[in-house]
């Protein structure tokens, strides 16, 4: 197994590794430690199955259901994720961190391509952990006990029927589910690592608890754009087959839109996670 760094920030290609098979427990071992390690695993190869992209995902954590899209009928575990010919808003677009709006948020997220845009199409990560080591003291000093309140309704909400059609997915494969609501510490430590990282976007975060949305809203705008300069970030370009690991407690995405009038279609597997600490 090669692991090669994509940037400087985080990020790594794997290579000697074929996902499609059995893997013992010494290369499991080795490819998690690059998990923690560069936040961001992203291996070449073939198309999997359902069942070796689920096999995959175990190296990294548990499975879970989705609560605002159907999975595949035989593995609910995995959703697929189209955008067609005629669409014109993507999934995923805009930074963001998975599931922020839940108790326990996901820990991970795998993503497997199927078919990509002959151009465009890629996905920006960033490293939290670095954006909050950047900060100066007295910030950090500030963000220290404060807890954001993030919830889903800002992309989801009662909108599943619009979310179906822009995103290309047959409305019956939207799932009906409430809005979820919940409140993180906008500092977040790592459980396996200790390292600290900014758990705050546009997309999730409302306001801080105990204050009203306009007087949060100057720091949420602040640390999101923060979070995404570029020093902080790596990009990652697929191709069929290219199956892509993060570790959504210390990073956050960005999905492309830059390929109108081609079809992206990808499958993903989101990993349980635990209470941000």
């Amino acid at each position: 197994m090669e692991v090669q760094p994509i940037a400087g920030s985080l990020g790594a290609r794997v290579q000697g590794v074929d996902l499609s098979r059995d893997l013992s427990n010494s290369e499991t071992a080795d490819i998690y430690a690059a998990f923690l390690a560069h936040k961001v695993l992203v291996f070449d190869g073939p198309v999997l199955s359902p069942e070796q992209q689920i096999r995959a995902a175990r190296i990294f954590g548990e499975a879970d259901l989705y609560p605002f899209i159907k999975g595949l009928p035989d593995h609910p575990e995995i959703i697929e994720i189209a955008k067609t010919e005629k669409d014109t808003v993507n999934f995923g677009g805009g930074w963001h961190s998975d599931t922020a709006y839940l108790p326990e948020p996901a820990k991970g997220t795998l993503l497997m391509a199927v078919e990509t845009p002959a151009s465009g199409g890629d996905t920006l990560f960033a490293n939290t952990a670095r954006a909050y080591q950047a900060l100066s003291d007295g910030l950090k000093a500030s963000l220290d006990g404060l807890m954001g309140v993030n919830d889903s309704n800002s992309l989801y909400g009662n909108r599943a029927q619009a979310m179906a059609r822009l995103d290309g997915m047959a409305a019956n494969n939207v799932a009906d589910a409430e809005v979820y609501v919940s409140e993180h510490p906008i500092v977040r430590t790592h459980p396996e690592t200790g390292e600290k990282g900014l758990y705050v976007s546009k997309a999730h975060t409302k306001h801080f608890a105990g204050m009203t949305p306009e007087e949060s809203q100057p720091l949420i705008d602040f640390l999101a754009e923060h979070i995404q300069r570029p020093e902080f970030t790596c990009c990652v370009r697929w191709q069929p087959g290219t199956v892509t690991v993060w570790d959504n407690r210390l990073t956050q995405h960005c999905a492309l839109n830059d390929y109108q009038g081609q079809r992206r279609r990808m499958r993903r597997i989101t990993l349980k996670g635990d209470r941000p600490a």
